[in-house]
């Protein structure tokens, strides 16, 4: 694997706190040393319960889909700016050999080569229900009935028994449960053709799950309700999606009909305003798991005096998702995402919580600085500062980058360029403002990246400054570049996602001090990474602190389209398949899903010359 994948990754790694680096064994600690969070563990590669596959979609959308794009095909935004290619998890070429479990191993610890970040936000059953939705994303309504028939009419008893088993189904690809039907297991005609099995295949895996996909229960616009006497929603009860008063006086709910509710946690300290808002958002995939979740609802409300909202007879069918916002001092602020269960008549939110604001950023803390360096350039060193903050406060604080967009609190080493900034994965989301961004008090740490390059030499001398206190300092470095300085603890060489590392430590500085360390020697490994310096306009800027980048690494772009990287890319791609008729297999079911309208055409278009690409190397 390469530097440059091995620094950004393990960049992503410490961010997210999913790498446990410990100090070697015969160094002590120094004072005031705060080992960082411990790498999630994978424990047994099956699911303690089964899966359920509603919450895993709501995972999808929030962790995934900016990448893996909302169908799976790869085409993500984020994702589309890469260097290399995320992986097409929603294709049936692809889908058919996953075997839940090492879909599980990488969500769980990543995919460094391909640049996915470990989710260590996301405990074991969360990861499981992710990995369960992934792996319905490239199945149909009509394959899951048709192997709903085939199985149920010739499959009972053991048969069935045998297909509950969590470990070995983990431990099996839809294309192991074919093989496993086409020889006799399931009790099915041995004359069942491949279309066949494939569809029991999916229904068997359907059956591991604890839900299952939504279906579409909306009646269409131009339906007309029969009367309440009828046990259905009559002309004056059913809601408009579109508005809709928040209430508070409340009436039964009408069949497939009930009530969303929840509160506004004032923590401001003052009366919130008397116009304050309420907008409330339902979301929702339909039977046909290659389209997007679509935002369905939209309702605009307003709050009680109490702090209290309360929308009636809005439609709440099974594995919707909901989610209410409100907009105080300019500051939007939301309630978590919570999906309908079965048979629910109410559905109460999380409170939405409201702060007062300062711009005194005395507030922050800073628990960790990790600071990564590459070599690999010829005439500057990069340097990847890694930042996690706290808002010990109570207030939401306002943060104003101002005409120069410099971060006030985050300091550069002095004689560097600063190239920008970046949120994290698994930061706290930042608030967007118009000059700036705010953090409100969160139990989550925010997390941010300084990018920036210093000049290269045999001696590279480090003054970072500490603008907030610093709990600790953690620098990785490739292995064969030391550093010295007074205040550090020599950590080893320690080996991350099969890259050494030297590692290296201090203990906090005071606010307006220093980190003075020397760095010196040339890397073991090298690599020919693109010139960030030609990249400025890809990194964030005002506004777009509001979204919780997918990777920290999108935006180092390679410079030159013909450089190594891509040719491994192009290997990757030939390697995707055995041979050529796995190939045409693959081309046919991209043409079906185009021409069944679940592809768009640019996708298609791309997907079907890579394919076509691959298979003119493989004849």
């Amino acid at each position: 694997m390469k530097l440059r994948h091995a620094l950004f990754l393990a960049t992503l790694a410490a961010l997210l706190a999913a790498c446990n680096f410990t100090l070697a064994q015969d160094v002590t600690p120094p004072p005031g040393y705060v080992p960082p969070t411990a790498a999630p563990t994978l424990g047994p590669l099956y699911p303690a319960s089964a899966p359920d596959v509603s919450n895993g979609a709501a995972i999808y959308v929030e962790k995934c889909a900016a990448c893996h794009g909302n169908t799976g095909l790869g085409d993500g935004e984020q994702g589309k700016q890469l260097p290399v290619k995320v992986a097409a998890i929603g294709l049936p070429d692809f889908a058919k050999t996953a075997k839940p479990s090492d879909w599980f191993i990488q969500v769980t610890n990543g995919n460094l080569d391909r640049f996915m970040p470990p989710f260590a936000s996301l405990n074991d059953q969360e990861r499981w229900d992710v990995v369960a939705y992934a792996l319905t994303l490239h199945t149909t309504p009509e394959q899951l009935e048709l192997g709903k028939n085939l199985f149920d009419a010739n499959c009972s008893g053991d048969c069935i028994n045998q297909f509950k088993n969590a470990e070995m189904m983990s431990a099996l690809s839809e294309q192991d449960i074919v093989e496993m039907i086409k020889n006799g297991q399931g009790n099915l005609s041995p004359d069942i053709t491949d279309d066949e099995a494939t569809a029991v295949a999916m229904y068997i895996r359907s059956q591991t799950f604890a839900s299952a996909l939504p279906t579409p229960t909306t009646a269409p616009a131009s339906e007309t309700p029969i009367s309440a006497e009828a046990g259905t929603p009559s002309a004056e009860t059913t809601p408009v999606e579109g508005t809709q008063a928040a209430v508070t006086t409340e009436a039964a709910p009408a069949a497939g009909f009930g009530t969303v509710r929840g509160t506004v946690d004032n923590q401001t300290g003052a009366e919130l305003p008397a116009d304050v808002k309420v907008t409330l958002s339902g979301f929702e995939h339909s039977a046909d798991t290659t389209t997007a979740p679509q935002e369905i609802v939209t309702l605009d409300g307003s709050l009680n005096p109490d702090g209290s909202f309360s929308f009636q007879n809005v439609e709440i069918p099974e594995n919707r998702i909901y989610l209410a916002k409100v907009v105080v001092n300019g500051l939007s602020y939301q309630s978590d995402f919570a999906v309908v269960k079965a048979g629910m008549t109410e559905l109460v939110l999380s409170p939405i919580v409201v702060f007062a604001t300062t711009e005194d950023i005395s507030a922050l803390k800073i628990e960790s600085l990790q600071m990564f360096f590459d070599f690999a350039s010829e005439d500057v060193a990069q340097i990847f500062a890694v930042y996690s903050i706290t808002n010990t406060g109570t207030k939401t604080v306002i943060v104003n980058m101002g005409d120069t967009q410099t971060v006030p609190f985050i300091g550069f080493p002095a004689g560097a360029e600063k190239l920008g900034y970046e949120a994290s994965q698994d930061s706290a989301p930042f608030v967007p403002t118009d000059n700036g961004f705010a953090m409100p008090p969160s139990a989550t740490p925010y997390g941010l990246i300084a990018f920036a390059s210093v000049p290269k030499s045999k001696e590279i001398v480090i003054s970072q400054p500490a603008l907030l206190p610093i709990d600790g300092l953690t620098l990785f470095l490739p292995e064969g570049v030391e550093a010295t300085g007074d205040a550090l603890t020599d950590g080893g060489i320690q080996t991350i996602q099969t890259t050494n590392f030297h590692i290296y430590t201090a203990g906090g500085v005071e606010k307006d001090k220093s980190f003075e360390f020397t760095l010196k020697g040339e890397p073991k490994i090298t690599a020919v990474n693109p010139d960030v310096t030609q990249n400025k306009s890809l990194l964030i800027g005002v506004g777009a602190f509001g979204l919780v980048l997918i990777l920290a690494g999108v935006w180092m772009f390679m410079r030159d389209r013909k450089s190594a990287d891509e040719l491994d890319e192009e290997d990757e791609s030939e390697d995707e398949f055995d041979d050529t008729e796995s190939i045409m297999d693959a081309i046919i079911a991209l043409d079906d899903l185009h021409r069944s309208g679940k592809l768009s055409d640019e996708a298609y278009q791309q997907r079907r010359a890579e394919l076509k690409n691959a298979l003119k190397k493989k004849s």
